[in-house]
């Protein structure tokens, strides 16, 4: 079957008008396609939707970021020409005013439970009380928000594990020298770095549990501040 009847991801090739394929084989960009680059959402559903298209990703590091749509330039041109059409309707926009109400309420209920799991993972010892809740909050400030690319983001697993993990990774690097570490690029070594930290973190969790004060150098106390 030809690979111009495919929905396909592909990634990018140095060689002009050609992408690769899942298995590295480089695909010719047929010459009726365009490229419709990032950034319109409701363009790009549309294009996947109505046939045949590649999508094009470029990882980097442990990220896929989007390069854009190759598909037929003349459907390119209709979706697009049809989109302007409903986005120039008055009723258009309500919809989209709507939406975004009803998404900004959802991220601050959202926010709030996140924030409530994290201060029931703490369970720091009623002594501490100030503390977890000041700890909560700048779990959730720096997790919650809508592109953090953080754990507290996935529905993948409960609440109650995103709490745990979020308040792991805010301690990884806010308590303690993660961030300025040289970890040698060996396979393995960077999550053996984390696994290390994350077993003192919960030591130091354990500690305000059982109602063991911190001394003045203690790491979790300054940075909360």
């Amino acid at each position: 079957m030809p690979k111009s009847t495919e929905t396909l991801e592909v990634t990018t090739s140095r060689k002009a008008g050609y992408v690769l394929d899942s298995d590295g084989k480089e695909l010719r960009v047929p010459d009726s396609w365009a490229l419709l680059p990032p950034g319109d959402a409701a363009m790009s559903r549309r294009i996947k939707k109505d046939g045949p298209s590649w999508t094009v990703k470029e990882k980097k590091g442990r990220r896929l970021f989007s390069k854009g749509i190759w598909a037929p330039a003349d459907r390119i041109d209709a979706l697009k020409a049809e989109l302007e059409t409903e986005r120039a309707d008055p009723s258009y926009q309500k919809k989209l005013d709507a939406g975004r109400v009803r998404r900004e309420k959802e991220q601050e209920v959202y926010a709030a439970d996140f924030e409530g799991a994290v201060y029931d993972y703490l369970s720091f010892d009623s002594q501490f009380e100030n503390l977890a809740r000041k700890m909560a909050t700048q779990i959730a400030e720096h997790a919650v928000p809508v592109g953090s690319g953080t754990v507290a983001r996935t529905k993948r697993i409960p609440l109650e594990r995103r709490a745990e993990a979020a308040t792991i990774a805010w301690m990884r690097h806010q308590t303690t020298a993660y961030d300025d570490m040289v970890i040698p690029r060996v396979k393995g070594k960077r999550r053996e770095v984390r696994k290390m930290l994350a077993k003192r973190s919960k030591e130091l969790l354990n500690a305000y549990r059982k109602g063991i004060p911190g001394t003045e150098d203690c790491p979790l106390a300054r940075a909360i501040g």
